[in-house]
């Protein structure tokens, strides 16, 4: 069965992809993916014309090499003729034995076929975005699924990727549309000399919807997710501060001696903790009247990382405790504390109180993660979402029609930025060229 004459399917793609889809070989199984509208003149090239399967159906099939006939291997075939496909194009997938020559000899073949090609990093998505299959947040949201090395990153990214944004624009957009065609009929039906005024209802409505903005503008940024939830720890020189966080990231992620002064520089290390991400900075120990112009520079970083912090720990004499810091009573196997001045006592050394630690900061952390349900949102999409914010702010503080009416453009113009119906080429190069090759 040949493939459809592009005329016939305006939405689809010019050219056809390759690729690669699933982890480098040898593996149990190797997914090649190809989409595009010779999709399907692949499949009977591969299968020497053989009835192509009923669509969306795994068939085996037998896939020979069309230039010299020798057999390539047996597969699971599924064709996905467009437009109801994850690209919008026309999809073919074989399901090879995962070998490393089998791979290799199907996409050799493949890459002589007529009109085919390798695809670029990230052009299945891209061309998703591009036929509408996906908007930009869905799309970001897929890169950032690729990347998630935590539970928390990748729920996060799991419901943007669902379109929880998406479908939260798709409402405001059908309601400012509306909005805008309730104002344009009464200054179209409006003496010139006498616009009336807007009745309560477009009021309330414009006022439930800025309120609805304003919740995702409320949001937590992703980037907590992402780089984790800052954890310093601080205190005087020679209070534990190294041992607790080699304990804390499970290596020798900072040196340790008897000596003062041993830290000198932030040490940064990041781990996942109850699927949480932390990123855990040592710091110098914190003294006045040094004559060391090394060790004052680095106690001048010890106290920016803790204005920064998310979350202190702190080593030292518990009433000089930052405030809103957890007062750790460190070395508990070698020194009297008394408990009550702390909000637990650990060692390193032997483990003790370590685990109620990790508990206190996984409750923490859970007061600056989004909650069930919750997306945290790019620094883009914020942006995004206080133009929308301030548009939204401008229409309804305005009296005269004329400058709602802009209002609720400005508006319409940042939900375009941010699905990706407006933007520049540059930003979409970046994004989709984060995704590896057959994604």
């Amino acid at each position: 069965m040949p493939p459809a004459p592009l005329e016939n399917n305006p939405g689809v793609s010019p050219d056809t992809i390759f690729a690669l889809s699933s982890g480098a070989p040898p593996a149990g199984v190797a997914v090649v993916r190809i989409s595009g509208p010779l999709a399907g003149m692949a499949i009977d090239r591969l299968t020497g014309g053989r009835p192509r399967p009923a669509a969306r159906r795994a068939s085996l099939r037998t896939l020979i090499d069309p230039d010299g006939g020798a057999m390539l291997d047996r597969a699971l075939l599924l064709w996905l003729p467009g437009p109801g496909t994850v690209t919008g194009d026309d999809m073919a997938e074989f399901h090879l034995h995962g070998g490393r020559a089998v791979t290799a000899a199907v996409l050799s073949v493949l890459g002589r076929v007529a009109g085919l090609r390798p695809a670029a990093a990230g052009e299945f998505t891209r061309r998703a975005f591009e036929t509408g299959r996906i908007d930009l947040n869905e799309a970001e949201a897929l890169a950032d699924l690729l990347a998630a090395e935590t539970e928390a990153q990748r729920r996060n990214a799991m419901l943007l990727a669902g379109g929880a944004l998406s479908r939260a624009l798709e409402g405001w957009q059908h309601q400012l549309l509306s909005l805008a065609a309730r104002l344009e009929a009464q200054l179209d039906f409006s003496d010139e000399d006498d616009v009336s005024a807007l009745d309560a209802g477009f009021a309330a409505e414009l006022a439930e919807l800025d309120a609805d903005v304003a919740r995702w503008r409320d949001r937590l940024p992703v980037e907590r997710l992402r780089d984790g939830i800052r954890v310093v720890l601080a205190g005087p020189p020679n209070a534990g501060k190294s041992t607790l966080l080699n304990a804390l990231v499970g290596r020798e992620a900072a040196i340790v001696t008897p000596i003062a002064g041993t830290t000198r520089d932030l040490i940064e290390a990041p781990v996942a903790l109850g699927g949480v991400p932390f990123l855990f900075t040592d710091t110098a120990g914190l003294h006045a009247g040094t004559g060391d112009a090394v060790e004052a520079i680095g106690i001048d970083r010890a106290t920016q990382a803790i204005a920064a912090a998310d979350i202190i720990l702190w080593l030292g004499e518990p009433g000089e405790a930052p405030a809103e810091a957890l007062r750790v009573g460190a070395q508990a196997d070698r020194r009297a504390l008394d408990r009550a001045a702390y909000d637990l006592l650990v060692s390193a050394r032997s483990g003790a109180g370590m685990d109620d630690l990790i508990g206190l900061l996984l409750d923490r952390a859970a007061a600056l993660l989004p909650g069930e349900g919750e997306a945290a949102l790019s620094a883009r999409q914020r942006a995004a979402l206080d133009r929308l914010g301030e548009a939204l702010s401008l229409a309804r503080g305005e009296g005269d029609p004329i400058l709602v009416a802009e209002g609720l453009r400005l508006a319409r113009a940042a939900i375009d930025m941010l699905t990706g119906r407006a933007g520049t080429e540059d930003m979409l190069d970046s994004l989709f060229g984060r995704f590896c090759i057959g994604k």
